[in-house]
């Protein structure tokens, strides 16, 4: 099935309430961080189940739903993608998958497409190889490529492997956007949940001077007592 024939289904399921709900949740106004995105209504299980049903679909069609001005369908064809990858057994098609991924950073360009998406692709594509690129990303002038350097961690640390997320945090511990703040706060988290020691280690030397909002993502699952002398200063 062609991309025109899945998006006028698609499209179909769409709702203008849930529509508009959406263009306020993920800041699509003047100066925000989503601004000018469109949105047609559709909840993420549809968007799964759709995804799910075409997953062999060409990649010339999944990188035209990529490239669509609606944010859904720029998110169907990344899990199409994501769910390809999966599935895929070939080395060099793999490596062709992730190619395609990076190439599309541009319109991965809400915290959803990035979170949804980058673990799966980024994070499992780089888990056996050489991680370089994802320290010139976090130092990119793009909001969206510096989330993705932080949450392709996800993948290492559900795997044991925390060798880079400290390292990548550090370079962003002075990000002035919020949305790095969450991001670097959640990975240290689910560091913490790895490796306790490890996390308060680096947690104990930068805590002081990290913003307030990475601090709490980052100690939100901690011993009530242990998280209050944190925001207090006390560690």
């Amino acid at each position: 099935m062609k991309t025109l024939q899945i998006q006028k289904d698609f499209r179909a399921c769409g709702s203008k309430k849930i529509a508009a709900h959406s263009q306020r949740f993920f800041k699509t106004g003047k100066g925000e961080y989503g601004a000018g995105d469109l949105f047609l209504g559709i909840r993420v299980p549809i968007i799964r189940k759709t995804a799910k049903s075409h997953n062999q679909l060409s990649i010339k069609d999944t990188k035209a739903l990529i490239k669509s001005r609606y944010h859904e369908e720029r998110l169907l064809g990344l899990i199409i993608l994501v769910n390809k990858y999966a599935i895929c057994k070939s080395v060099a098609d793999r490596e062709k998958l992730y190619q395609v991924y990076v190439a599309s950073f541009q319109y991965i360009n809400n915290w959803d497409l990035v979170d949804v998406t980058c673990p799966h692709i980024v994070g499992r594509h780089l888990m056996e190889r050489d991680r370089s690129i994802l320290y010139a990303w976090a130092a990119s002038d793009d909001l969206w490529t510096r989330r993705i350097a932080m949450i392709a961690n996800w993948w290492f640390i559900r795997n044991g492997d925390l060798s880079n997320v400290f390292e990548i945090a550090h370079i962003l511990l002075k990000d002035e956007h919020d949305l790095i703040h969450k991001a670097v706060g959640w990975m240290l988290r689910e560091a913490w949940k790895k490796d306790a020691h490890e996390m308060e280690k680096f947690l104990k030397t930068h805590y002081r001077n990290m913003p307030r909002t990475m601090l709490r993502y980052a100690i939100e699952k901690m011993p009530e007592s242990r998280r209050q002398n944190y925001l207090k200063g006390k560690i």
